[in-house]
């Protein structure tokens, strides 16, 4: 209260959030691909859930799951064989899918309970500091 009430941050557009996950998704994908680690494909879904985790945290909780989608499918597109061809295998993808939609919530109501924290600290007096609650 002494330096002014701030503003809790606004999250980012969706489309945003979005962008970001198809393009860091792909830059991600091809530096493995460099790399040559990108036949590990349980380091690149590792990767990828770090990715959506660090967007969410600016973004929406509504983007999460279309972050999700996206990096699996970069995923499913580019990581896997064959490459270049959109495939469904029942026993990992939906598994997948859960991985990265968790991580994506996982970030962004993490990101709101901070935000939620330092704006209750910023408007709660403290008392025994000299603020409003010391007369």
């Amino acid at each position: 209260m002494r330096t002014g009430a701030k503003a809790v941050p606004r999250p980012i557009a969706n489309l945003v959030v979005w962008t970001g996950a198809g393009a860091g998704a792909l830059l991600l994908v091809g530096v493995l691909s460099a790399l040559g680690v990108l036949d590990r494909t349980g380091l690149a879904l590792a990767v990828l859930c770090s990715l959506a985790a660090v967007l969410s945290t600016r973004g929406r909780v509504a983007a999460a799951p279309g972050t999700a989608v996206l990096c699996w499918l970069v995923l499913n597109v580019f990581a896997t064989h064959p490459t270049g061809e959109v495939s469904w295998a029942g026993h990992r993808d939906p598994e997948w899918l859960v991985y990265l939609l968790v991580a994506g919530l996982t970030g962004a109501v993490a990101s709101r309970i901070v935000s939620a924290r330092a704006a209750y600290r910023r408007v709660t007096p403290q008392i025994g500091r000299g603020g409003p609650a010391d007369f």
